[in-house]
């Protein structure tokens, strides 16, 4: 059973969890949208386990925490996520004597834990977030999945330990207190939507990195990497590389299609969907079953308003059509109302704990809802860009080797919006944060120039822009009881691509060139052949209108959490000369308008969970 849920837990020797209802209640309650099915806690002193559960495969079973005993020895898991390698694993386990009561992959991992001990991790091909705790040896091993698709959070505090799937979860606790201090702030605010790995912003508040692990014993927490980006040399061929590239995103799809509840595919006409949707297809014709439903996301009016630009060359519309006839896809166009993306702005921070990628988030948070009417279970494209050098700034010389963010070059935007000598260490803590990421990127002694820029370019977006986007999925899918799955974030795809060389990855001299070739005379040669353009954003100026009447109401609001932080003439100044915004915020489509509705995310943010400033 795939569970796609939430977990939380609390460790601590010294309290008496029976008189902690109210604070565990509250935790659990804030868990709900991402487990609306069922909820279950497991309390032993000294652990509290909390699980909520969204049921995917087998609904009637597997509920949580599960308590497993093996040879008088008993454990017990609270488990997010979805494992791709459950049938093989159950089986190397039945062969040693490990006997199963349910069909759920959550006892899988339960079982593996108690087979492997901490090395089980190394054991699973899937995303996940759990944390066991061992009876016997009264200890709490908690992990996150290589690729970091699942969240994971925590909070330390003398001899305890709190955990959940989100912050807001945590917030519930007494015992954690909403401050920010200067580091949380050039996070927010320098950095922000991005995140440093590890990073919960909150002061205190930390998260497990993709492929970390970690137990805690009560009074130590012993973290271990056990996934990271490994050089290792590439011997094969063209040809060869382009036959293990299919096989490898074919063999990653069919693995997530497995669901006994209704699943459908994002759809937006550019290559990587159209992969996971051709795939899927031709994966159901297979198996005789009804045609795949597709999804796609327009916004009210955009055939009037739609502007071309380097990023967003061209509208999905022509695009969908061409692959629905392709593939015989029940398709189902989504046009979103102006007025609700603007609404839902604050929606979207609630469902990611933090100010985010505005109307990108508010959008997702919408197109999900609207598949949940039907569907339970969605596969998205995801993460292809980050992984074959889909982006612009990977082809873009001046781009590529420039000492900063390729998605955020400079903070002049950001500094504009904000008071003079705010933060004044904000850029040597920028760029001590991407120098940091370069230095870690493994590189082998052979590679040119370029691969090992390469190396770090793909180390660079891997751990930061695309946990951005795997966060922005997770929460806005979640927010609405929707599970999406991203084939493209297969560990095994991951390794592979990080070993390509350029001249492969960049086969033909086009972005994801191999990817391009490995579906050639599969799909159509328009779809193939058709360049990146990103996931669609209004255009219409009544959306901008909506922020900019907003922002003016915050900057002259001395209640605003903002206040004596905001430049009110940088501000204006956008308002007045949004075409003077020449670089986003942001990665490709934060500009004017959105860097506006940012703003209003922080209003919101900072007054809803009533956030203190500490330490300047």
């Amino acid at each position: 059973m795939v569970v796609i849920c939430g977990i939380a837990g609390w460790y601590d020797r010294s309290r008496k969890f029976e008189e902690e209802n109210t604070a565990i209640d509250q935790m659990s309650a804030a868990l709900t949208r991402r487990g609306p099915d069922d909820s279950g806690i497991y309390i032993q002193k000294p652990v509290c386990l909390i699980h909520r559960r969204l049921a995917v495969i087998d609904p009637q079973n597997g509920s949580q925490p599960m308590k497993k005993t093996h040879r008088n020895r008993s454990c017990v898991i609270a488990y997010n996520g979805e494992l791709y390698n459950t049938s093989e694993l159950r089986q190397e386990l039945v062969q040693n004597g490990i006997a199963f009561h349910t069909k759920t992959d959550t006892e899988v991992v339960l079982a593996a834990y108690m087979h492997w001990g901490t090395e089980c991790v190394e054991h699973l091909n899937g995303i996940f977030a759990f944390a066991v705790y061992d009876e016997d040896y009264q200890r709490l091993f908690m992990a996150r999945d290589r690729i970091g698709v699942k969240p994971l959070f925590y909070y330390r505090y003398d001899n305890g330990l709190l955990f959940a799937s989100e912050v807001q979860c945590l917030l519930q606790n007494p015992l954690v207190r909403a401050q920010v201090d200067e580091e949380g702030l050039c996070e927010l605010l320098l950095l922000g939507p991005g995140r440093t790995p590890g990073q919960g912003i909150y002061k205190n508040i930390g998260e497990l990195l993709p492929g970390e692990c970690a137990v805690f014993d009560g009074m130590k927490m012993y973290k271990r990497r056990y996934f990271t980006l490994r050089a290792r040399e590439h011997d094969a061929d063209a040809a060869k590389s382009i036959e293990q590239v299919r096989e490898l995103l074919t063999d990653s799809v069919e693995r997530q299609l497995v669901s006994d509840v209704p699943l459908c595919c994002c759809l937006s006409g550019g290559l990587d969907s159209s992969i996971i949707s051709y795939v899927a297809s031709e994966y159901n014709k297979r198996q005789s079953l009804p045609p795949i439903n597709t999804y796609s996301i327009d916004y009210q009016d955009n055939d009037k308003y739609f502007q071309k630009s380097l990023f967003q060359p061209t509208p999905d519309s022509e695009f969908i059509g061409i692959m629905t006839d392709a593939i015989g896809s029940v398709h189902h166009s989504v046009t979103l109302d102006n007025y609700r993306l603007f609404t839902a702005l604050t929606d979207a921070v609630d469902a990611r704990s933090f100010p985010g990628m505005v109307d990108v988030d508010s959008s997702l948070l919408l197109f999900c809802q609207k598949m949940k009417e039907d569907f339970t279970v969605a596969l998205s494209g995801e993460c292809a860009d980050e992984l074959f050098g889909g982006y612009p700034w990977y082809h873009n010389e001046a781009i590529l080797f420039d000492d900063n963010f390729p998605w955020s070059r400079s903070l002049d935007i950001r500094r504009s919006v904000f008071r003079s000598g705010f933060l004044p260490r904000g850029e040597e803590y920028v760029h001590e944060r991407y120098l940091e990421t370069c230095r870690q990127t493994e590189k082998l002694p052979g590679d040119s120039r370029l691969d090992a820029r390469m190396r770090e370019m793909f180390s660079l977006n891997f751990y930061w822009f695309m946990q951005t986007l795997l966060d922005r999925k997770d929460r806005m899918s979640m927010y609405n009881g929707l599970e999406v799955r991203v084939p493209f974030c297969d560990y095994r795809v991951v390794e592979y691509a990080y070993n390509l060389p350029w001249k492969l990855k960049a086969l033909n001299g086009r972005e994801k060139g191999i990817v391009r070739a490995a579906f050639r005379g599969l799909l159509p040669d328009s779809i193939i052949d058709r360049k990146k353009s990103p996931y669609p954003k209004t255009h219409n100026p009544l959306y901008f209108g909506l922020c900019a009447s907003k922002v003016t109401q915050i900057i002259s609001d001395r209640s605003s959490p903002l206040y004596g932080i905001l430049s009110v003439e940088g501000i204006n100044e956008i308002i007045a000369h949004p075409e003077k915004i020449a670089s986003p915020w942001y990665g490709q489509l934060m500009k004017a308008p959105q860097i506006l509705a940012y703003i209003i995310q922080l209003d919101y943010w900072f007054r809803k969970n009533h956030v203190e400033i500490t330490g300047l």
